[in-house]
């Protein structure tokens, strides 16, 4: 379980985590959705112990996130050029050597079914297959958690919808929970079990994908559209 407690941060005069409380149970897929700027990758950089919190606190399994927890999680950031000298093959040998977890097997098995060339430079790949590439870095790890900041931004919807298939074979939800945040939504709504709406650094709402559904009648794009135009009207 990730608890985050009245958690805060700040990057100058901006609140990017304004007293956001969560609470994300194991064995779910949690979407985490929102405008630019609601603080979803600071949220995610947080719990991976990349980034600190001013105040407040973020409880994995009941200890607090920080770098020393990179065992428990796998985290795939936004950035793009991502080891660029680096073929997936070579990529795969320094995650070999970082993490303990690390299934060469599994990472290799991921990537010949998202179809990319293990030895062509990322460099040289297109923004597409360098995501794949990345995504099978990380499913090749065997952690609890896998953390992924918009995992298929920029993506075409032929690019997304494998990466979508990729996330549902290669992660086991016995006993592993995937969080991601994306902008992709209608791409990822089937996977969803909830979905949170951050809005200026806190949650807006959390809900299951069949609260969604029941309560409001619309799927998780119109839902999330018309709490915001609600929020702006406040």
């Amino acid at each position: 379980m990730i608890e985050i407690k009245h958690a805060k941060k700040r990057y100058g005069n901006v609140r990017a985590l304004d007293g956001l409380n969560l609470t994300l149970d194991n064995g779910k897929i949690i979407g985490i959705a929102g405008e630019n700027g609601s603080g979803k990758s600071t949220l995610l950089k947080c719990i991976a112990g990349v980034s600190r919190i001013d105040a407040g606190q973020i409880l994995i399994d009941g200890q607090a996130a920080n770098r020393r927890r990179a065992d428990d999680i796998a985290y795939l950031p936004d950035a793009d050029l991502f080891y660029p000298y680096f073929t997936a093959a070579e990529l795969f040998t320094f995650y070999e050597s970082q993490f303990a977890d690390f299934q060469m097997a599994k990472a290799r098995e991921a990537l010949a079914f998202l179809q990319v060339d293990p030895s062509i430079k990322l460099k040289r790949l297109s923004k597409g297959n360098r995501g794949r590439v990345k995504m099978a870095a990380t499913l090749g790890r065997e952690a609890r958690y896998y953390l992924m900041d918009e995992p298929f931004s920029g993506m075409d919807p032929l690019v997304r919808t494998d990466l979508v298939k990729g996330l549902i074979r290669f992660i086991d939800l016995e006993r592993q929970t995937l969080i991601l945040s994306t902008h992709e939504l209608r791409e990822v709504e089937t996977l969803l079990d909830e979905l949170v709406v951050l809005h200026g650094g806190t949650s807006l709402a959390h809900r299951t994908l069949e609260e969604v559904r029941e309560e409001s009648g619309m799927d998780s794009v119109d839902w999330m559209t018309s709490l915001m135009k609600m929020e702006k009207l406040r």
